[in-house]
């Protein structure tokens, strides 16, 4: 345990180091008219959390299956998402990136062959669809969490919900290397929540994650779900992964599937994130942490319970997609509700 005291120190003392370097590069997110937030913050929560993991590995190197081919893929992420955050990039090459290190991943055997019984019982083999499959989930999942980064705390809430989870599944199934190692990547990105939150210093110390460091969690947490869900070391469904990236992964589908419907390019910035709904509905932005935060949680101990259960998988899935369509439902009629009674007192 002595492994999670140490990055989460390690991580601590390296955000304040980077923090400094990065005002002199200007490695610094400035307020524009999607980001409202005081003064010039520093981009360094991701390379905190990415310098940290190489702390683990010089401490425990055997933790993590296939850790060369991992790190490739998050240093290939993180120098794309450091130069992302300082020179804002265009969206294909970002995309094109995600899509290579989901090709080493599975070049290196990594992907999704099976989503489990999710027909009636039977298993849904993938077979070659799976590689395709495979890629359309990693970059899902990098941009799905990197969406969610739209208020203080929100990413490392959420995907320490998720990795909190996972570790939950792996002690559970036996694989206490790969537990201890999700509980140490909570510990690398509990002190940037800390400072994201101005906790205990004010907003003097203030940090965000990042593009790259979004895009390193995502990334992490696409490897070590397939991990979980596939071959014969699994411990856990398919399914269940679904329920660990709840919140992420709806938030992502619901505006996507918006831009889509108004013409626009999935990929396209808006303010119509989950976050900002609540926000216009009058939360505050520690509100609406709380609320996603609970979110996650219940949809994560849900899928836990059901796969405990042995629920059939197809009905967790259709519960799954239940979710999605009663959050979608809440929100739109939400929004709906809002604006009328804003016209209704215009009018007067």
């Amino acid at each position: 345990m002595q492994e999670i005291v140490l990055v989460f120190l390690g991580a601590l003392a390296l955000l304040f180091i980077a923090r400094k370097a990065a005002r002199k590069v200007g490695l610094v997110d400035k307020p524009n008219a999607r980001k409202h937030h005081n003064g010039h913050i520093p981009l360094v929560g991701g390379v905190s959390v990415y310098l940290s993991l190489w702390l683990l590995y010089a401490l425990q190197p055997s933790w993590l299956p296939d850790f060369d081919i991992y790190m490739i893929c998050a240093t290939l992420l993180m120098m794309v998402g450091v130069l992302d955050d300082r020179f804002d990039l265009p969206v294909l090459p970002r995309i094109g990136l995600q899509a290579l290190v989901a090709g080493i991943m599975m070049w290196d055997g990594l992907y999704l062959g099976s989503l489990g019984r999710v027909l009636f019982g039977y298993e849904l083999i993938l077979g070659a669809f799976g590689y395709v499959v495979t890629l359309f989930a990693v970059i899902g999942a990098i941009n799905a969490f990197n969406m969610v980064d739209g208020i203080d705390g929100l990413l490392g809430a959420l995907s320490s919900v998720t990795f909190g989870a996972l570790g939950v599944v792996f002690y559970m199934g036996g694989n206490q290397y790969l537990a201890l190692w999700c509980l140490c990547l909570m510990a690398a990105c509990l002190p940037y929540i800390l400072l994201n939150l101005g906790i205990p210093w004010g907003k003097k110390f203030k940090v965000f994650m990042g593009d790259a460091g979004s895009t390193l969690i995502g990334f992490t947490v696409i490897w070590l779900l397939i991990l979980a869900t596939q071959g014969p070391d699994a411990v856990m469904r398919p399914v269940t992964a679904l329920w660990l990236i709840a919140v992420p992964l709806m938030d992502m589908l619901r505006v996507m599937i918006a831009r889509i419907r108004r013409g626009d390019s999935p990929f396209k910035p808006d303010r119509e994130h989950l976050h900002h709904v609540l926000l216009r509905a009058g939360f505050s932005g520690r509100g609406t942490l709380a609320i996603m935060l609970s979110g996650a949680l219940l949809f994560a101990t849900i899928g836990i319970w059901l796969g405990s259960l042995h629920i059939e998988e197809f009905w967790s899935l259709v519960l799954f997609f239940g979710s999605f369509l009663f959050l979608n439902i809440i929100t739109n009629t939400a929004e709906k509700l809002k604006m009328t009674f804003e016209k209704l007192l215009a009018i007067k």
